[in-house]
């Protein structure tokens, strides 16, 4: 079950935090996660520089995209990638992945978000969250559909539209 928590940073951001166990091993998950066949799968069309430091161009099944500095890949356990959308606000998504038998715990922070866009985000992630676990479990894609830049994934929107309402509601610590 995808747990979602979302807390200020200072009066003007914050971050939110999504966390999962999946029935699958380290190698497996972390492969999902950083591979770009796997990442399109469920969460982003990925392209670029795939090493420390370089930079990647990634565009969301949300319709966000941007570019992506990679700043942390410690394979299988942690990545950090930084991502701009073209603004000087930088935002940072980190993911530790910690084995737990033959299961995997995958936890994903992404901090910087402007405090009144964390409830958009909250249900982001946990929708992204969930479709990991899908596409897993499928071992395929989770958006039969595709989606853009400019058109997110039906599915995703679906998902996305069914949680905003709780988050909106939902306190910040």
């Amino acid at each position: 079950m995808t747990t979602t928590t979302m807390r200020a940073l200072d009066a003007t951001t914050g971050a939110v935090r999504v966390e999962d166990v999946y029935d699958t091993d380290i190698d497996d998950l972390w492969d999902a996660c950083t591979v770009p066949e796997r990442l399109a799968r469920w969460i982003a069309h990925v392209s670029g520089d795939l090493r420390v430091g370089g930079t990647v161009e990634m565009t969301f099944t949300s319709t966000w995209s941007g570019p992506g500095r990679i700043d942390v890949c410690d394979r299988p356990h942690h990545l950090l990638v930084t991502t701009s959308a073209g603004t000087d606000q930088e935002c940072e998504i980190e993911a530790w992945l910690t084995a737990e038998g033959e299961r995997t715990r995958l936890v994903v922070e992404e901090r910087g978000l402007p405090l009144d866009e964390l409830h958009v985000h909250g249900a982001g992630w946990q929708a992204h969250l969930e479709d990991l676990g899908r596409s897993l479990e499928l071992d395929g894609t989770a958006h039969p559909d595709g989606w853009s830049a400019t058109e997110p994934s039906p599915h995703w929107r679906r998902r996305w539209t069914e949680l905003a309402p709780s988050f909106k509601n939902a306190d910040v610590s």
